[in-house]
């Protein structure tokens, strides 16, 4: 044989060789998509294998599907894995939803997986609670507060109440809608509006339905993921008595501005009377200065020959007669005393 012939040979060895290689390799994922009536073909596994897709957990969401009656291809299961997905929890969303007769296609499940990513969530969970409506603690007992939500009515009493709302995942507003948080926040701001807008607070106790009445009829889950079914008042404690609270601090309040206004009044008026004491004495001291000019002009008239001597001594008698009438009057009021 010529070198040429045996070259040829060795070529086609080798390509045997690689083709038997690739055959055992995937033989038996090619025989199980076979056998279940989800057939796979060998190029298929390889283009798998070279893309870095698990064959096997493809190969095997396939045949769950297809033994569901879900048509499903290798394209779209591929896709969805290398977009980031959890084909498994697709496929056996899209199962759950078509035994339960909720219309879900491939394409809305992915997106609502994809959604999911990043969360504790996942779109097997939110077709479940779609099939199984469950229950939200409102207010969330990691909330604190005591797991109530306190509100007041208008005569000041207050009511802590607790509520569990049954919802149920909408499919059609999974992905953009709000979150449980919203669902929780929007009911308890809807209790709160209801007890608030309560003329009293056993009107609240004889009729606690009414607060899952007026919260329904708000729509508050309008724009989220869920849909309401039922909002349902557990508890209903009551409160202390906000009103006369605020009425006694607003009175504690008022008093202590009435006794700031009147201590600012009771030192206004002492500086008033400081002030007048202050004039007195200053006329005090006027009066003392115009007596002293009394001997200073006597003396001027002594020497212009307007006062005389006999003047000046009815001046003295007058002025003796003065003090003595003062000190008889002083001493008589003292022995009346």
């Amino acid at each position: 044989m010529s070198t040429l012939e045996l070259f040829l040979w060795g070529a086609a060895i080798v390509v045997a060789l690689i083709i038997f290689l690739i055959i055992a390799k995937f033989f038996n994922l090619w025989l199980r998509a076979r056998i279940s009536n989800a057939p796979v073909s060998i190029v298929n596994l390889l283009a798998m294998y070279l893309r870095g897709v698990p064959n096997a957990l493809i190969v095997d969401t396939r045949i769950t599907a297809a033994k569901a009656g879900i048509p499903i291809n290798t394209d779209q299961l591929e896709a969805h894995y290398l977009a980031g997905g959890a084909v498994s929890h697709v496929v056996l969303s899209l199962i759950a939803a078509d035994k339960a007769g909720i219309p879900l296609d491939f394409n809305r499940a992915c997106a609502i997986d994809l959604a999911c990513k990043g969360t504790s969530k996942t779109v097997l969970e939110a077709v479940r609670t779609s099939i199984n409506p469950k229950v939200i603690d409102c207010p969330h007992p990691d909330m604190g507060r005591g797991g109530k939500i306190d509100a007041v009515a208008k005569d000041g009493i207050s009511l802590r109440v607790r509520a569990r709302v049954t919802v149920r995942t909408n499919l059609d507003r999974f992905i953009g809608g709000a979150t449980e948080e919203t669902v929780v926040a929007r009911v308890g701001e809807g209790i709160v509006t209801c007890i608030g807008s309560s003329a009293s607070y056993k009107d609240v106790l004889e009729n606690p339905d009414s607060i899952s009445k007026l919260v329904l009829h708000k729509g508050v889950d309008a724009g989220t993921a869920f849909e309401i079914l039922s909002i349902d008042i557990a508890d209903i404690d009551v409160g202390e008595n906000v009103g006369a609270k605020l009425q006694a601090e607003q009175a504690e309040t008022d008093k202590k501005i009435a006794q700031a206004n009147a201590e600012v009044r009771r030192a206004a008026a002492v500086a008033v009377e400081q002030e007048m004491a202050a004039r007195t004495q200053e006329m005090r001291a006027r009066v003392v200065e115009s007596e002293a000019q009394i001997p200073l002009a006597m003396a001027e008239a002594f020497r212009s020959g307007n006062l005389g001597i006999m003047d000046f001594a009815r001046y003295k008698n007058i002025t003796a007669d003065t003090d003595m009438r003062s000190k008889i009057a002083g001493a008589g009021n003292a022995n009346q005393g």
